[in-house]
């Protein structure tokens, strides 16, 4: 299977500190850059808008990963969405619809997307229908954070523990 990065293009209204106009596309940044508001100070920030898309499924709206924002994935989705993200990190919240622990950790994780542009950030519902995968990733106990690099899970953080979630991608990102 062959895997593709796609990218949206489309005009932007930048803050008045990007008033540099270029038409070279070479010096545009690989990713098309979206205003969006920040809801706790209300500040306006950038946000990287990277689709990634496996070409098999490009033309049938397949799996795609929007960079700054948490994806749910599936069986199905994940391995293409970790082998299409290249060298990306990748980081993968394991978690289940019940668990308290799960439900506390979540708005931080979608916070780490949204300050993370140079990582992807998926989540797998871990019930009946995704079993599977849960259990070839070694799954034990929900919540568990995996971060995946070249294809390979390379660190793993068990428990609502955020601080070493976020020392763990820190940690990746740099080796």
């Amino acid at each position: 299977m062959s895997l593709q990065i796609h990218q949206v293009c489309r005009p932007v209204t930048l803050p008045s500190c990007f008033t540099k106009q270029s038409t070279d596309i070479h010096q545009v940044k690989s990713c098309m850059m979206m205003m969006v508001h920040d809801k706790k100070d209300g500040k306006r920030k950038l946000r990287s808008m990277v689709k990634v898309r496996s070409s098999l499924e490009a033309t049938a709206g397949g799996p795609t990963v929007v960079v700054g924002q948490v994806t749910e994935v599936t069986q199905d989705t994940f391995w293409p969405l970790v082998e299409a993200a290249g060298d990306k990190t990748v980081v993968l919240d394991m978690y289940t619809q019940w668990c308290g622990p799960c439900k506390v950790i979540a708005p931080k994780f979608k916070q780490l997307a949204e300050e993370h542009l140079d990582v992807v950030f998926l989540k797998l519902d871990c019930n009946k229908d995704n079993r599977a995968l849960a259990k070839e990733l070694g799954l034990k106990v929900v919540p568990t954070f995996k971060i995946l690099k070249d294809n390979k899970v390379v660190k793993e953080v068990t428990g609502a523990k955020f601080d070493k979630l976020v020392g763990a991608i820190e940690e990746v990102k740099s080796s």
